[in-house]
């Protein structure tokens, strides 16, 4: 059985609007983009959840309506809390982006001479070819 994103029931197998979760989460969106944090926003909207449930209602996607799920939240409120969000998260230093050391980058060479024996059975000549093969770690800036 799959999960029904909260704010939304099930009813003759069509999902519909379940306008006091819904109340609570267009409340939740104002009080986030209104300057609240993620749990003190979901408290004071009466929403109960860990602080990684509330930030996944505020990037779920079926709130702007999809061909099975009706719409709760319009596209600019969505997009603002997206920037919001994003923007918060560099503020508090929680967007790294991965250093590209370049003396921690390898570059390997390969060859193979002609293979010289050939066996009847294709696994030993396999196990052969690839036995032949040499690599070496070229140094960056050297080829």
């Amino acid at each position: 059985m799959q999960h029904v994103p909260y704010g939304y029931k099930i009813e003759n197998g069509k999902a519909v609007i379940d306008h006091e979760a819904a109340s609570k989460i267009k409340e939740l969106y104002r009080l986030y983009l209104s300057g609240l944090s993620l749990s003190n926003a979901a408290k004071v909207a009466g929403i109960k959840g860990y602080h990684s449930s509330i930030a996944r209602i505020l990037t779920n996607k079926h709130y702007l309506g999809d061909g099975y799920y009706p719409q709760i939240i319009d596209n600019d409120t969505f997009k603002q809390a997206e920037t919001e969000k994003l923007r918060r998260a560099e503020r508090l230093g929680r967007i790294r982006e991965p250093s590209s050391k370049e003396e921690n980058i390898k570059k390997y060479r390969f060859s193979m001479p002609t293979p010289k024996q050939l066996y009847d059975d294709p696994f030993i000549q396999s196990e052969y070819a690839y036995s032949l093969i040499e690599s070496e770690v070229v140094k960056v800036g050297a080829e």
